[in-house]
């Protein structure tokens, strides 16, 4: 494995479409999915040569945590179909990386398990799938096991039609009647390896987050229903704040207005993107919004970024251009789903490896080093 593309491979080879395509896929025509990648290949670099170097201090500080790396692992709903090890695996690998790891409202294992299976800082992610009482015992839950802060994602008024769901079966497979899934079936039984696991694992998870009162965990298949009916709106971050004492971040930010309304609000950082491309199709890609918000609001709070990130050259790139760390998603994911934890562990080397070579060949000693005189990238990208 050399490089997310191998890992993205073998998570192809080994998953069923239908779980291969929810994890790889975006919404509608899929331009944003592509763009969050392609965009990349527009910043350039403008490296020092004759710099020698033994080594770079890939070290950052983000809301007062000292991260070892300058990636966290993001949020990634529906984790556990594909690899049962799912969030605490994930947890796992990125604790023992010295990252910090969010989890996703919409997670298969309990919250409790999650933050006992990492070393480090975990954070938890925040939708109000199921009302402001459900959320509210998950917060005190997340409180009370050590999470440490609190990602608020506003993008998600109703889920983005990603198309390759429908098309693969998603609600039929996770829902339907027996006739409704047999045209479905032959890919997933054609996938033993992944079956056998799912299977030993107990099949489709609850999601143990999402705790209804008087009926237990909800079911995997309600979410998208109960998603439409519980938006967040800034309206409720004054509850949030009144429930959450730790730091609060806002997540779906692609406007410097979105940005200092975030920070009215009290963010202790932004994130800067568009849900993987997998919400509202044809917005900037994330790389793209990236210079807008850190002109208006780096001097009051943290910017992260994610979207896109498949290499280490493109984390720094994000680094250069204001980002004070960047989630990856997917490159995480497909090492989970090939190989559990140690999958994950291999992206993050992965990257890892990537972004301190990187910095050897920029002649730049330090993370904290990094500035906008390391790259050139289109002047249209400058603030508005």
């Amino acid at each position: 494995m050399i490089n997310v593309g191998d890992l993205r491979r073998m998570a192809q080879r080994r998953l069923p479409p239908v779980v291969f395509d929810y994890l790889d896929g975006g919404a509608d025509g899929e331009i944003t999915l592509r763009e969050n990648c392609r965009a990349f290949e527009d910043v350039l670099f403008r490296p020092r040569q004759a710099v020698s170097l033994a080594q770079c201090d890939l070290h950052t500080r983000v809301l007062n945590f000292d991260l070892s790396f300058p990636a966290i692992l993001a949020p990634v709903g529906y984790s556990r179909m594909m690899h049962p090890g799912g969030d605490v695996a994930a947890a796992r690998a990125a604790g023992a990386a010295g990252t910090a790891y969010i989890l996703s409202t919409i997670s298969g294992h309990r919250l409790e398990d999650v933050r006992a299976g990492s070393a480090g800082p975990v954070w938890y992610q925040l939708y109000l799938v199921g009302g402001r009482p459900v959320a509210e015992l998950a917060l005190e839950r997340a409180r009370k096991c050590g999470f440490s802060a609190l990602v608020v994602t506003i993008d998600t008024p109703v889920a983005g039609m990603r198309e390759r769901d429908p098309r693969n079966g998603m609600k039929e497979l996770l829902g339907g009647g027996i006739f409704s899934k047999m045209p479905f079936l032959p890919e997933v039984m054609s996938h033993p390896q992944w079956l056998a696991g799912f299977l030993m694992d107990g099949g489709l998870p609850k999601l143990e987050n999402i705790v209804i009162p008087g009926k237990g965990p909800m079911e995997l298949l309600d979410v998208s229903a109960s998603l439409a009916q519980s938006a967040v709106s800034w309206a409720d971050f004054s509850w949030i704040r009144q429930l959450w004492k730790g730091p609060l971040v806002v997540k779906g930010i692609l406007t410097a207005e979105d940005a200092r309304r975030a920070v009215s609000e009290g963010a202790a950082a932004v994130v800067v993107s568009n849900h993987g491309g997998r919400q509202l199709d044809e917005v900037y890609p994330t790389i793209r919004a990236l210079p807008e918000v850190v002109a208006a609001v780096a001097d009051q709070t943290e910017v992260l970024m994610d979207g896109g990130i498949r290499r280490g050259t493109d984390i720094v790139k994000a680094l250069c251009l204001g980002a004070r760390a960047v989630l990856i998603g997917r490159a995480y994911a497909y090492g989970l789903a090939a190989g559990g934890y140690h999958g994950v562990k291999k992206a993050i080397q992965i990257l890892w490896e990537d972004v301190e070579r990187t910095m050897r060949l920029l002649g730049c000693p330090a993370i904290s080093d990094l500035n906008e005189s390391y790259i050139e990238y289109p002047r249209e990208w400058k603030a508005h």
